[in-house]
């Protein structure tokens, strides 16, 4: 039994026990009194089977007769409803039929301070800007509208960090068209107030008129109207960002105006153009992200201080040999490159320290001095749910479990609606070995964004680990559709196809990718990898080599997936670890 003042988290929960209350994400979750007392017992017992004649005691005594089956199947649902669970695919609580229940997700204990009451500290004001709405009907303005609110945003989320929480744009832009009431977007966002803006052009000038609505009541507190010319747009920002957070009573000391000021470009020409590649980087495809790269550059062209842009380049490119098959011999230059630049112009800046981080850890194999770069950036910005998820994948890749899975925990808290949080964070939970968890976080994922296949593709990888193989393969089929044949999600699926038997496909697929490397980039790991599955050992140590020669940022992944323990023993398998200078947490081997 724990002590009374303890308090449990799990996921995305906090089980106070003192308190006697269930928050999700900081806020109250309703829930009756037996399914808090059922609760209780299945958090205190976790990962242990919980008896139904053991619930029947501690809900209703012994001595008092009630229908078992009846009372345990309610309270058990009002627990998985309290928690948004499913019985098919549990993520907290599993039935084990004929016997009882058990409490399967992680959980982290808090101790309250000794002699005192647990109980969290007071929560600081959360804000949404909601996407701008485009009045003019010129589709050329929707990059503006949309920049102007993510701008606002970011400015905004760094002014006060304690006092004030901003939702991540990506959970915002879900309401860029939308009929829900600032009552609904608030309660499912955890937002305090909403900034809802408009603009629009009249006479070769532009007003934008924004609204803060306090969501407990729905009353505008406050509403502005500016009218100005499209090349005072970088001014107009800044003026919106202080009106808010006045209005909300935060005050902006001189040095805070001059840091945020210090963010952004002092160019009307350099922003527009910034502006200009953040829409076409959002849109998230190969083609997108080199218009967005093009943008950028003719960004730093105008302002070659301009710390924002040459982050964007450096984020843009590390990322597009993850995501896009890019050759790391023509983007990893350039990629560093644009990181100096970035930290050289702007070393106070979030963005710029990130997008260095970023470099070290998936391009140069530098972890240490990743983590580092990325715990900068949230001196920076403590509310960048990028900066969360990237320091938690680099955690978990040195074996660090424990902590990467509180920061992207914290991720999915500050971006709750953003596809790619839940994606990620499944990547994390596959890498700590905990396949349920994965496989619910990638299910949200797709849930948010049937057509993101990175979601898609973390699934299939938690199926095939969970022995769910034709539905890993339809998965990945899915994410193979939706990424533009990504290398990835074709040679795991390969690699699923060899595990189970089917060596022809497998090989088919592997005499594919091999004929087209002979013309383009593609990454000697995904060879290697559908090597590994059709259990050829040498042809997957030569591929690996080839990995390491042409700096194949996938070789990060070695470290902790479970796709390669039957190679751990292997001193050549080490030697390369070594070679790569990935480092990892002191500890005992993952398990086989």
């Amino acid at each position: 039994m724990s002590d009374s003042h303890d308090t449990f988290r799990f996921r995305d929960f906090e089980l106070d026990v003192g308190a006697y209350e269930l928050r999700r994400h900081g806020r109250p979750v309703r829930i009756e009194r037996q399914p808090m007392d059922l609760l209780l017992l299945l958090v205190e017992r976790r990962r242990q089977l919980v008896p139904r004649s053991e619930i029947v005691d501690r809900l209703w005594g012994k001595d008092v007769f009630i229908d078992v089956e009846t009372g345990v199947h309610t309270a058990i649902r009002k627990v998985r409803q309290a928690l948004r669970d499913s019985p098919d695919a549990p993520a907290f609580v599993e039935t084990v039929p004929g016997k009882g229940y058990r409490f399967i997700a992680a959980v982290e204990v808090v101790a309250a301070p000794h002699g005192g009451a647990g109980g969290s500290t007071a929560s600081p004001l959360t804000l949404a800007v909601l996407p701008f709405s485009n009045l003019s009907g010129d589709p050329e303005h929707e990059y503006l509208a949309d920049g102007l609110a993510e701008e606002t945003a970011a400015s905004l989320g760094q002014i006060d960090p304690e006092q004030l929480g901003v939702v991540a744009g990506t959970s915002t832009m879900r309401y860029k068209v939308t009929t829900k009431s600032a009552a609904e977007i608030g309660r499912e966002l955890g937002a305090d107030y909403l900034v809802e803006s408009s603009i629009r052009v009249e006479d070769s000038r532009l007003r934008v008129t924004s609204t803060l609505v306090r969501v407990r009541d729905q009353v505008q507190v406050w509403s502005q109207s500016y009218d100005r010319e499209p090349t005072s747009m970088l001014a107009l920002q800044r003026e919106l960002s202080a009106a808010i957070a006045d209005q909300i009573r935060l005050r902006l000391s001189p040095d805070r105006l001059e840091t945020l000021a210090r963010r952004q470009t002092g160019s009307p020409d350099a922003y527009d153009l910034y502006l200009r590649g953040r829409n076409f980087e959002n849109q998230r495809t190969p083609a997108t992200t080199r218009r967005a790269i093009e943008y950028y550059t003719r960004a730093t062209e105008v302002d070659p201080n301009y710390a924002l842009a040459w982050s964007a380049i450096a984020r843009a490119l590390a990322s597009s040999t993850l995501n896009g098959d890019a050759s790391p011999s023509e983007v990893l230059p350039r990629a560093r490159e644009a990181a100096v630049r970035a930290v050289r112009a702007g070393s106070d800046t979030a963005e710029a320290q990130y997008a260095l981080a970023y470099v070290k850890w998936c391009c140069e194999w530098d972890w240490p001095a990743a983590v580092a770069g990325f715990q900068r950036a949230l001196k920076v910005d403590p509310l960048s749910a990028m900066s969360h998820l990237s320091l938690g994948h680099a955690l978990s890749q040195m074996g660090r479990h424990c902590e990467a899975l509180l920061s992207t925990r914290r991720a999915r808290e500050l971006d709750p609606l953003g596809a790619l949080m839940p994606a990620l964070s499944s990547q994390v939970a596959f890498q700590a070995r905990d396949y349920r968890a994965a496989l619910e976080q990638a299910g949200q994922a797709v849930v948010l964004d049937a057509e993101f296949w990175i979601g898609h593709m973390m699934r299939g990888q938690a199926l095939e680990r969970l022995g769910e193989h034709e539905l890993a393969l339809e998965a990945l089929t899915t994410a193979s559709r939706f990424s533009g044949q990504n290398s990835k999600a074709l040679s795991l699926r390969a690699y699923i196809l060899a595990k189970t038997g089917r060596t022809d496909e497998a090989r088919a697929m592997l005499r594919t990718l091999e004929a087209i490397s002979r013309t383009k980039y593609v990454p000697p790991y995904a060879m290697a990898l559908i090597s590994a599955g059709l259990g050829q050992r040498e042809s997957a140590f030569t591929w690996l080599e080839r990995a390491y020669d042409a700096r194949d940022v996938h070789l990060i992944y070695l470290t902790e997936d479970a796709k390669w323990d039957s190679y751990r023993a292997d001193t050549r398998f080490e030697a390369l670890i070594a070679r790569c200078g990935f480092r990892r947490a002191a500890g005992p081997a993952p398990s086989q």
